[in-house]
């Protein structure tokens, strides 16, 4: 049975994006439930401080940044085991294979601020031995400064 042309029906060509956008909801609730957990590195409490960023260019690579907790324990974001305490000897042969594969490499110290002073030290002179000629500091960004309430005059 042969239908008639006028009865036949035409064919619809759009797409149909409401699947798309779904999709696409639900792909940003969960990178913005990932993202804070990709935060890298070890939890110190930096010091506050008004100064200018870094810039760091790509082409340099990732910096090295040398993590100090409060009890004085280093860390270090090279190697397989980055969130994991390391000794002395272990932060200076890693800062000293870092380094010599890439020299132009920044080198970061992120100390929490109840670190004794004498350990930053230490891990400063652990950094230079292994060859690293500028060493920067990781702060937070300063508060801005409240404004004071002023008394009125009576």
């Amino acid at each position: 049975m042969v239908v008639p042309l006028k009865q036949r029906r035409r064919l619809v060509s759009e797409i149909n994006v409401v699947p798309y956008i779904d999709v696409m909801l639900v792909l940003l609730v969960i990178f913005m439930v990932t993202a804070p957990l990709l935060q890298q590195g070890v939890k110190v409490e930096l010091p506050k401080a008004a100064a200018e960023p870094l810039q760091v260019s790509q082409k340099d690579g990732e910096p090295m940044v040398l993590s100090i907790d409060t009890g004085g324990q280093l860390y270090l974001n090279m190697g397989a085991r980055p969130d994991t305490p390391l000794t002395d000897a272990e932060i200076l042969t890693l800062a000293t294979q870092g380094l010599q594969a890439n020299p132009q490499r920044a080198v970061l110290v992120k100390g929490d601020r109840q670190t004794r002073y004498g350990r930053l030290v230490e891990a400063m002179l652990l950094l230079q031995k292994a060859g690293a000629s500028k060493i920067g500091f990781l702060t937070d960004p300063a508060a801005a400064p409240r404004a004071r309430a002023v008394p009125e005059s009576q």
